[in-house]
């Protein structure tokens, strides 16, 4: 297994998803968000997983005006802008190859095991 957490070191889903990691002792990297962002292949790989944008999107982050803006964009703007402004993602976005979650989901991670 190869567990890579995406999120940010003050999100209390972040840190819960960490801890589940760390009490299987299952090996993972945890990537900042607010130093290092995901890259683009990484986003698409996420998104592929998780079943779109919509399921990305943190619609009670604190930038609501880009998270309404992220709403009205077209399809294919809406990638770029997600990708610009990664302060917006749900938290934690735990991936494990090809799977990926987005939120703190020990059901599914379980099976991954």
């Amino acid at each position: 297994m190869n567990i890579q957490i995406f999120g940010t070191k003050k999100s209390f889903d972040t840190k819960k998803a960490q801890r589940y990691f760390k009490e299987r002792r299952i090996g993972f990297q945890f990537i900042d968000l607010k130093e290092k962002g995901m890259s683009k292949g990484e986003l698409q790989s996420v998104l592929r997983a998780v079943g779109g944008i919509d399921a990305l999107v943190d619609p009670k982050a604190k930038d609501q005006d880009t998270v309404a803006l992220i709403s009205y964009l077209a399809e294919s703007q809406k990638f770029d802008k997600l990708l610009e402004n990664q302060q917006v993602l749900r938290e934690p976005i735990v991936r494990n190859g090809r799977q990926a979650t987005v939120g703190y989901a020990p059901d599914t991670w379980g099976g991954w095991e």
